[in-house]
């Protein structure tokens, strides 16, 4: 069992529809310490893989994509879920449904951000159906950068995203992948990783 999945045993909440609570150390309340351990795995992972950017969606999983980043000595790029007036209309743009939320939304870059030539490392804290790494991978080829990887910190192995997405042919990383999750016990298993 690694750091991750240890820490997901100790704080972490199963709720029915199979949401898998972490706020107390991921995406609300964030274990520093514990991202930068995150950041070095995931670099570990793609160290010979040429990145020049890590691309990531807001808002979960920038603090991850900047651990990582810096690991790297590379730029963070985050995709916006809304447009802001001092974005600009140069940009990519990608649909993105949120199993979490229940909603739809355009994300978008901004074209100054990714250029041709660029090795982009995906970043996020969880993948669940792959929309939002799907959103990611789209705007990457749009901007006619390469992706060189995919990095994740937890997987639900029970949901067709990573399947799907590496049948694509990108190399996805995740840090945990839960098999199965149980709301009424409790309970989550790990898929068996080397």
């Amino acid at each position: 069992m690694n750091f991750l999945e240890e820490r997901i045993l100790r704080e972490g909440r199963v709720l029915p529809g199979n949401v898998l609570k972490v706020d107390s150390f991921l995406n609300h309340q964030l274990d520093v310490a514990l991202l930068d351990e995150m950041g070095v795995a995931i670099h570990r992972r793609f160290a010979d893989a040429g990145v020049t950017k890590v691309l990531t969606i807001e808002a979960s999983g920038i603090a991850i994509a900047c651990s990582v980043a810096r690991c790297f000595g590379v730029p963070v790029v985050f995709a916006k879920k809304s447009k802001s007036s001092n974005v600009g209309d140069d940009v990519y743009s990608a649909e993105v449904a949120s199993y979490t939320h229940g909603n739809v939304s355009q994300v978008i870059v901004s074209r100054r951000f990714l250029v041709p030539g660029d090795r982009v490392l995906i970043v996020d804290d969880f993948l669940a159906n792959g929309c939002a790494l799907s959103g990611l991978i789209a705007i990457t080829e749009a901007a006619g950068a390469q992706v060189a990887g995919i990095g994740v910190a937890i997987e639900k192995g029970f949901q067709e995203g990573g399947r799907l997405i590496r049948q694509r042919g990108y190399d996805v990383a995740s840090l945990a992948i839960v098999d199965a999750m149980d709301a009424r016990s409790g309970t989550i298993t790990f898929r068996q990783q080397d």
